[in-house]
């Protein structure tokens, strides 16, 4: 257990990092937006790769954040038992919740993007728009997003384990969104 545990660490920490520069991305995305809105209202200039900038940005963000979000226990549940079962079967929701839901998932959908990807950058694909940017590397972040969130989902099954293996202690505390 404890090479397990050493390994899921070092994936943590891929998947901090990731969630830190996504942060980041957030704010070269609002600057190229607002750099964007004021050259085009002041010398009438504009061009579409700003704009796909823009949006290449908020796929990092979104895409590669998933797993930096899924290791700080934030996505998304249906919470119908969650919040009323004890601990221990929090852990056992969690642990069957990533074996028959989120791996499969996204080793399917990481397969699913490589050709998607690899065809693309084997094209030079280009976007259609004039002055636009291509289109791999937000191809490439697809697979990279999907690849990375199996990892955190692998290292979130190795705790889930070690905890009810007497290994580890795992918060599984969740809040749910306030509506």
């Amino acid at each position: 257990m404890p090479v397990f545990l050493a390994v899921s660490r070092l994936i943590d920490a891929v998947s901090q990092f990731m969630g830190k520069l996504s942060e980041y991305m957030v704010l070269l995305c609002c600057l190229i937006s607002a750099a964007n809105a004021l050259i085009r209202y002041t010398f009438n200039y504009s061009s579409n790769g700003w704009l796909e900038i823009q949006w290449y940005l908020f796929a990092f963000v979104v895409v590669l954040g998933a797993a930096h979000t899924l290791r700080m226990n934030e996505h998304v549940r249906v919470d119908l038992i969650y919040g009323s079962v004890s601990d221990r079967a929090r852990l056992w929701i969690d642990t069957i919740g990533l074996i028959v839901f989120l791996l499969p998932a996204c080793i399917f959908l990481t397969w699913l993007c490589w050709p998607f990807f690899w065809l693309s950058y084997m094209q030079n694909e280009v976007s259609s728009n004039a002055g636009g940017l291509i289109r791999w590397p937000v191809k490439l972040i697809l697979v990279a997003g999907f690849g990375l969130l199996t990892l955190q989902g692998f290292s979130e099954l190795i705790k889930r384990i070690a905890a009810l293996t007497g290994h580890l202690v795992v918060e599984t505390k969740y809040e749910k969104p306030l509506q």
